[in-house]
């Protein structure tokens, strides 16, 4: 019998017990784990359940009180306005840029707030001093508090408004260069809205995200219009769809609406210059000549009182 055959059977009869041995501790490794597995998910299962009370308890006190009582309130007050005030209100918010943390409902609760806090701070005057004057007061500080909303956001619309009319100019511009360098519409669109900042950048990059949903870029653009309210780029949008309708080259129409934008812009530039002239008329009458009076006739005029004291005696 040869060495290998002998060091093979050797080595056969060594392995059973190792086996044997593996097998054994797998199966006291496989219970144990599975023991463990079960002994978590049965302290899982078995905590103990919170109870519903407990979970209201644990809010903050904003969160269970002040929050309901404000959606109640905001609630109410859209369902009690009429639907023209609603549409203002809304067309207003729309001008304004509002996000969604400004909503109709909150804005009638500030508008409602705001007319009853006026209202208590006139009756304060009222009645420590019952007077015709102070009930016009009241009235008056009812009345700006109802309305005080209203005017910010037209305040804030106008702004907006006049901020998107002078960056259109340039994005037009920046729109032409990357349509002529042969860039897509949309992809031009997309390089500006990226590329710039302030809210025509955020106008353009809704209009993107509408055409992403589906929406054609024709609506898309017809829907900025009708969120901007400039009359730059509804020009833009209907000179767009005629292009597109008639067969016209889109960069011939881009280039033609750059070029109107800067005449529009240098025409507007000249309008405030002229009219500047006008405006500064009122303050030169009312503040500055006055003073200048004094200053001219002042001596003078101590002088003659003097003189004809001086004559008296």
């Amino acid at each position: 019998m040869s060495i290998q055959v002998i060091l093979f059977a050797a080595l056969a009869t060594a392995s059973v017990p190792l086996f044997v041995w593996a097998l054994q501790g797998a199966r006291i490794e496989l219970p144990t784990r599975r023991r463990r597995v079960v002994r978590a998910n049965l302290g899982v299962a078995s905590a103990p359940v919170p109870n519903l009370r407990q979970v209201v308890l644990s809010q903050a006190t904003t969160d269970r009180l002040v929050q309901p009582a404000l959606d109640w309130f905001a609630k109410t007050a859209r369902r009690l306005t009429p639907a023209h005030l609603l549409n203002g209100l809304e067309r207003r918010r729309q001008l304004a840029g509002a996000g969604m943390t400004w909503t109709i409902e909150r804005l009638l609760s500030a508008k409602l707030l705001l007319a009853g806090a006026g209202g208590l701070l006139g009756l304060t005057f009222f009645v420590s001093h019952p007077s015709a004057p102070m009930f016009v007061v009241g009235a008056v500080l009812t009345v700006g508090g109802f309305m005080a909303p209203d005017l910010v956001l037209g305040a804030r619309g106008r702004e907006r408004q006049a901020e998107i009319e002078r960056s259109f100019p340039g994005v037009l511009d920046q729109l032409t260069i990357c349509v002529e360098a042969g860039l897509g519409l949309d992809a031009a669109i997309a390089r500006a809205a990226q590329s710039g900042k302030g809210p025509l950048a955020e106008e353009l990059m809704r209009v993107l995200q509408d055409v992403q949903l589906g929406v054609s870029r024709q609506t898309a653009l017809e829907a900025m219009v009708a969120r901007t309210d400039v009359s730059d780029i509804r020009h833009f949008v209907v000179a767009l769809g005629q292009a597109n309708r008639y067969g016209v080259p889109i960069v011939q129409a881009l280039r033609v609406q750059a070029t109107d934008a800067r005449e529009q812009r240098r025409s507007r530039a000249e309008e405030r210059a002229q009219k500047l002239s006008v405006k500064l008329l009122f303050p030169l009458v009312f503040c500055i000549l006055p003073s200048l009076f004094v200053v001219l006739l002042g001596p003078a005029a101590i002088r003659i009182a003097h003189l004809g004291l001086t004559a008296h005696h």
